[in-house]
């Protein structure tokens, strides 16, 4: 596939995460994720199209798989359905008062990150017919993507301009869940669900573990701190 035809799948993405953008309102904590992911995946659209990566099929496939798990979970909750257990605490609290936009990212990411991108790894090696070892390399590329906008994400959404008392609750939250630390458990648990492949009922297991967790460390990030 050349990065011409890579990247129309992530155009279609990017188009539902922009309609996504002007239509929530903007304090909307889904709304303050999905801006975020939105200059992730324009980043990646970008890179890709420039032959950033060493296949350019292969990451466009990963992209897509991976923004179509988080696209799954609004559809679900506009549908009236439960959404994964990772994605529900973000739902579930989008709007309420006591909840700052630096938590509603992080509980985002960390949703995204720490269930959606081992689950999209593995069904873009089925798709592609390779074993995770092949795609370490634009795993890793994407990794180094998503750690440079954290780092702006922190910076922009973090109260200022003066650097937080070190007493302040945020501040804790925030130190305490590290985005490089959620992608070495992601590409772990999607390595240990490739190896799981031959025995379903013990894979879904593992998958329905995997989310519960993450959703648990999601409603901690997301710790009303005042109203």
């Amino acid at each position: 596939m050349q990065p011409t035809g890579a990247t129309a799948g992530v155009a279609r993405v990017l188009a539902r995460m922009r309609t996504l953008d002007a239509t929530l309102p903007p304090r909307d904590g889904v709304a303050v994720f999905n801006r975020v992911y939105l200059q992730v995946t324009e980043e990646v659209g970008r890179q890709i199209g420039a032959g950033g990566f060493r296949d350019a099929g292969a990451a466009a496939e990963l992209d897509v798989r991976f923004a179509l798990r988080y696209l799954g979970a609004v559809d679900a909750v506009t549908a009236g359905l439960r959404p994964p257990a990772c994605w529900r605490p973000l739902f579930q609290l989008r709007c309420h008062p006591g909840v700052k936009p630096l938590q509603f990212a992080l509980a985002g990411i960390n949703a995204h990150i720490g269930h959606d991108l081992a689950l999209a790894l593995v069904d873009t090696c089925r798709a592609l017919g390779c074993e995770p070892a092949a795609l370490e390399a634009d795993f890793d590329r994407v990794g180094q993507v998503l750690t440079g906008l954290e780092e702006r994400v922190r910076e922009r959404l973090m109260p200022g301009p003066d650097l937080l008392d070190i007493a302040d609750p945020l501040t804790h939250l925030a130190g305490a869940w590290s985005l490089e630390a959620a992608r070495d458990g992601a590409w772990t648990a999607a390595r240990a669900l490739w190896s799981l492949r031959g025995l379903p009922e013990v894979a879904e297991e593992f998958v329905q573990r995997l989310d519960a967790g993450v959703g648990l460390a999601g409603r901690i990030l997301l710790t009303p701190l005042r109203g």
